[in-house]
């Protein structure tokens, strides 16, 4: 078999404008919908639907081991290196997918079929979560860009957002979520906790059910990620909210200079070319993480001295 080229490592933190790849962005949300529900319609619920969530990986986005009611496991992985999807079973056997312009009708389908050729059928909810006039997977054919460049340098850019957040997410205590994608609005987000019940949930997320929803939002939260743009941000943001919201937190003053409250979308955000062009962008990215939570979790009365620590260190055990 024929490598692939090697990627440049020259290329961190590459130039991503919505604009330019729009169309790519769309389809390939979708198509994660497609392989995030076949996790979800077989994996045992967790609190948040963290069972549901994609990862990324040295290659592009999987699902990590998905079990089958037959005792076998399944895996699935957008690689953009190949640009390929890898649909592969415990006992061996694999099939591939091309990563090519093709419609969200015919990439559900062919998936589908090939789901059912390993033995390992699944039925899932047809239609989109989280998005506008939401079409059934099986009747879109609107949607079928794909940009072998672009959504590479997507894949690239989460690399770069995920090591940091994963820096960031050693630097606590208390419950904290894994660093993972949620398909449905399509932002890969870190999420720390109080500890602490929160106000139910008004719900209201277009196309996803109040009680998935109220649990997520269960307990008190200050949550950041990365969004690569659409709807009413039409570019690459970082975001931060907090939920419930303390009084004053719109008005708390964070880092960088670039970062603003968005009073319609209710949170922080910071265009993810103010971080690409600084001179230290993981630095500039950990400041907005850090002054954001510190705004949350001080203005809500958090115990910050019980639930947060020095930053995480290869081979160091934290002292206790």
């Amino acid at each position: 078999m024929v490598e692939p080229r090697r990627i440049s490592q020259a290329g961190l933190w590459p130039a991503l404008p919505y604009d330019d790849w729009r169309a790519t962005c769309v389809t390939l949300h979708l198509w994660t919908q497609v392989v995030g529900k076949v996790r979800l319609a077989l994996t045992p619920w967790v609190n948040h639907s963290w069972h549901a969530t994609l990862y990324t990986t040295a290659r592009g986005l999987g699902t990590s081991t998905i079990p089958y009611p037959d005792g076998r496991v399944l895996e699935i992985e957008f690689d953009f290196i190949r640009h390929q999807l890898s649909i592969r079973a415990s006992d061996g056997a694999e099939r591939l997918l091309p990563l090519a312009p093709r419609s969200v009708a015919d990439f559900h389908d062919a998936f589908l079929a090939a789901l059912a050729e390993l033995g390992m059928p699944v039925r899932i909810h047809g239609s989109p979560n989280e998005v506008p006039d939401p079409v059934p997977f099986s009747e879109d054919r609107e949607h079928a860009a794909y940009d072998p460049d672009h959504a590479q340098r997507f894949w690239r850019v989460l690399l770069e957002v995920d090591r940091v957040f994963e820096r960031f997410r050693t630097r606590y205590l208390g419950k904290v979520s894994p660093v993972h994608l949620f398909w449905g609005s399509f932002d890969l987000a870190v999420t720390r906790f109080s500890g602490r019940r929160a106000p139910l949930h008004p719900g209201g997320v277009p196309h996803l059910p109040d009680t998935v929803t109220r649990e997520a939002y269960s307990h008190e939260v200050s949550s950041a990620g990365f969004w690569p743009g659409g709807g009413t941000v039409d570019f690459a943001a970082f975001y931060s909210y907090a939920y419930p919201a303390p009084a004053g937190f719109a008005e708390a003053r964070v880092e960088p200079d670039a970062a603003y409250y968005d009073e319609n979308l209710g949170e922080f955000l910071l265009p993810y070319d103010a971080v690409r062009r600084a001179s230290d962008p993981a630095s500039t990215l950990l400041a907005f993480l850090e002054s954001t939570y510190r705004a949350a979790a001080e203005l809500g009365g958090w115990d910050r001295e019980a639930l947060e620590c020095a930053e995480g260190e290869p081979r160091k055990p934290r002292p206790v």
